[in-house]
């Protein structure tokens, strides 16, 4: 049934407007605006004290590293670099079986929604069994994963990792053994996948050779040349760390941007993850594809990958998008923020990205976080308008965090300033999913995921 939705405010056209309201259709789409006043015979949710804005698609999610949080905070257990960091994480990876990996996405995946989430791009590469063999149906964990997403509420991109190798003249890592597919197995297992979903608008499959490292050039232009006949989207790793760059070039003579842009493997339905160590000439090749760039910024400062020049990214255009990855913080603002407070800190300046384009920095910032993620997943929510996806969330204009505001400051306040306990609403196909800061699978989901944690770490 159709469903309205009445708030204090509600973001649209760039801009809190007051007096409107938000038609949701049976179709999980926005059918109509509606202004000051106008009446309707349709049911109305009134949020009372909130306002409403569109909600946050994360492009980029490992569910299952959720359970490393806080585990690897020490040298002794997760070394002082990321190469050293991937040891515990492999660990966990083997540790959990299909039932346990539908447990922590859908732990990982509550914790989104209650950070105002409401599609999720999971870069998926736990194939296998624990000991490395085959299940008898191959998509076992991705069918998981998306039955976690649609549990919790949530849309999902499931983005099905290709992963043939420890890399360049490196033997198979145990750690990796349930990564791995032959390159045929990965298109035949990508191909039932996609014909399973059809043409889901809640669940669908985009393709992701996981890296340079981890996949030969020669099937990662078939993966990419299978995906672009299925207009799927392209997510990829790329340029995290120095050490991948310095592998590439042994094997390849490129850094990875040269060795894709060299290839014809850059366009607009491809995404780049992280992309942080690149040149002005390899920004320049992004640029002139119109591929984007998913970054992950509190991620990369735990890990201590570096600071991307976002600055001079988006002064030649280049899209970007925002990612939890390892899930060391669910925070789609704090990634926002991060993404020019490192600048700052690298700068020692302030508003470094304010102004380019002549766009205001946090109109930006949250353009990123929404529909600029939503484009890198090959969907269009993001934006609050008739026919657009009926996803969004509600903040309380109350909350401690965000006192003072005004309808012309809000939007700064919000991405600057919002804890996410403001967050108290969440609309997902114009189904209510989260209200008043209360989701009615959360006690299960935790002590789920809680059994799980104890079962991993013996706790």
């Amino acid at each position: 049934m159709p469903q309205v939705y009445r708030a204090d405010l509600i973001f649209l056209d760039g801009e809190f407007k007051p007096d409107r309201a938000l038609l949701a259709g049976d179709d999980g789409r926005i059918a109509k605006v509606l202004g000051p006043d106008e009446l309707t015979e349709h049911p109305v949710t009134h949020l009372r004290g909130k306002a409403i804005l569109p909600g946050f698609v994360n492009a980029h999610s490992h569910t299952f590293q959720r359970l490393i949080r806080g585990r690897t905070e020490t040298r002794r257990v997760g070394g002082d670099d990321f190469w050293s960091w991937r040891e515990p994480m492999y660990r966990a990876a083997l540790r959990v079986d299909a039932d346990d990996v539908y447990h922590v996405a859908r732990m990982t995946f509550l914790e989104m929604v209650m950070a105002g989430t409401t599609t999720v791009g999971e870069f998926h590469y736990l194939h296998r069994a624990q000991d490395g063999g085959p299940y008898d149906d191959p998509n076992l964990l991705a069918k998981n994963i998306i039955a976690a997403a649609k549990s919790v509420g949530l849309r999902i991109a499931l983005l099905r990792v290709a992963y043939a190798r420890a890399g360049y003249e490196r033997s198979p890592h145990d750690g990796q053994k349930r990564f791995y597919e032959k390159p045929e197995e990965y298109l035949a297992n990508a191909a039932a996948l996609a014909e399973e979903l059809g043409g889901s608008e809640t669940a669908w499959l985009g393709v992701a050779p996981h890296s340079i490292r981890a996949v030969p050039l020669k099937q990662l232009e078939e993966i990419v040349a299978w995906a672009r006949e299925r207009d799927l989207p392209v997510h990829m790793h790329a340029a995290e760390q120095r050490g991948e760059l310095a592998a590439c070039l042994r094997e390849y003579g490129s850094t990875p941007v040269e060795l894709l842009a060299k290839h014809g493997l850059l366009a607009a339905k491809t995404t780049l993850v992280h992309a942080i160590h690149v040149t002005d000439s390899e920004l320049d090749a992004l640029a002139e594809t119109d591929t984007v760039i998913c970054s992950c910024p509190t991620t990369e400062r735990n890990l201590g990958d570096g600071i991307i020049d976002a600055a001079k990214a988006t002064t030649r255009g280049i899209r970007f998008a925002f990612g939890s990855d390892s899930q060391t913080q669910i925070d789609p603002l704090e990634d926002a923020r991060e993404l020019e407070y490192h600048l700052r800190l690298q700068n020692e300046k302030r508003a470094v990205m304010d102004g380019i384009g002549e766009q205001n920095m946090s109109q930006r910032l949250l353009q990123y976080a929404t529909a600029g993620s939503a484009e890198s997943l090959g969907f269009d929510s993001g934006v609050l308008a008739a026919g657009r996806p009926a996803d969004f969330f509600a903040i309380d204009l109350e909350d401690a965090s965000i006192a003072g505001n005004s309808s012309g400051d809000l939007l700064p306040m919000v991405v600057f300033g919002l804890d996410r306990r403001a967050i108290t609403d969440v609309v997902v196909c114009g189904k209510h999913i989260y209200r008043d800061g209360s989701h009615p699978l959360a006690g299960e989901i935790v002590g789920q995921y809680k059994a799980v944690h104890g079962k991993v770490w013996g706790a």
